[in-house]
């Protein structure tokens, strides 16, 4: 036998559907040069099972974090970039992380955005400039950059903003509370189409506000009034990591009136409310408890049920990571 190598892949060419562990030295090395890796089909199997490690408690997701900080700026495909940060962002930072670690997560992930943007000045690379800038809107903590973006019209060396890049940053400005109704019925009048509709809908359900949480939820659950569209986006705007304690008492509230709401609406709403509209940031024993109770003596209906039911288990393994 030959010199063991540093890197062992299993799978390397994702020629089968498997889920692989790497031996000891090759998570090292995996951690320590996936960058180095010369193929890009070889990275994105490594980072998937980095991903796959993460999510079954084998790897802290500070490691996934640090790995993804250091290597991903020198990434050049696009989707192995997008599956990195939105893991890294929608699970990482907003699920698996405790809140007192999400700040310095979010500023990982800011920095991060914020060297692909710069190594894509050159305009070389739009598609990965965009991914970058749409994920560095997702992941601000303060106002300020993405403020200055859409007074601008654009991000400085583009891209200019098209409505779905507005909306986004829209979005993400109602979550921190740096816009209001009258900031949101503005742009409307600006993107008066579907697209603007739904917009709006989703950033004033996202307003740290009482009094638009409680509007949002009733318009969800007490009225028939929101289209399928109108619903989805509202429930997307709902829920938010920053505002868990805001919204605290809508969450045993939601497995009564999902249950009621999908009967009464039909699958296309049960699907969205079991989707979308479930609190998936209340990572607690308790909303396991209440989410395990509801299905097993709410007879939800088969298109919420089956939502309810992926939904309890990323809950549960969310639990799980947390205590790993």
């Amino acid at each position: 036998p030959g010199t063991r190598p540093a890197l062992v892949v299993p799978n390397d060419l994702d020629l089968t559907y498997a889920k692989i562990r790497l031996d000891t030295t090759s998570e090292e090395t995996a951690l320590r040069g996936i960058s180095g890796v010369p193929d890009a089909l070889t990275r994105a199997v490594l980072w998937n099972t980095l991903r796959d490690m993460v999510r079954d408690g084998d790897l802290a997701p500070t490691a996934y974090l640090e790995t993804a900080r250091a290597h991903l700026p020198e990434e050049t495909d696009l989707a192995i970039v997008q599956g990195v940060l939105t893991f890294a962002a929608t699970q990482l930072a907003n699920r698996y992380l405790p809140a007192h670690d999400r700040p310095t997560a979010l500023a990982t992930l800011t920095s991060l955005c914020r060297d692909l943007i710069r190594r894509t000045e050159d305009g070389d690379h739009p598609g990965l400039r965009l991914v970058a800038v749409r994920h560095l809107i997702d992941v601000a903590a303060q106002p300020d950059t993405i403020s200055a973006w859409i007074s601008e019209g654009t991000v400085p060396g583009g891209p200019e903003l098209d409505p779905e890049l507005r909306w986004r940053i829209l979005g993400r400005l109602s979550v921190l509370g740096a816009v209001d109704d009258a900031v949101i019925d503005a742009e409307l009048v600006q993107d008066p189409s579907a697209t603007g509709q739904e917009g709006a809908a989703r950033c004033r359900a996202a307003l740290p506000d009482p009094a638009a949480k409680r509007a949002a939820w009733e318009s969800m659950f007490s009225t028939d009034d929101l289209s399928n569209y109108l619903f989805a986006a509202t429930a997307r705007g709902f829920w938010q990591p920053e505002q868990t304690d805001l919204v605290r008492e809508y969450v045993p509230r939601y497995f009564d009136e999902a249950v009621t709401l999908a009967a009464r609406r039909g699958p296309a709403i049960a699907e969205a409310a079991g989707r979308l509209a479930f609190p998936a940031y209340a990572i607690t024993a308790h909303t396991l408890h209440l989410g395990e109770q509801c299905l097993a003596q709410a007879d939800p209906t088969p298109a919420l049920r089956r939502h309810l039911t992926d939904q309890l288990d990323d809950l549960a393994r969310a639990l799980r990571v947390r205590e790993s």
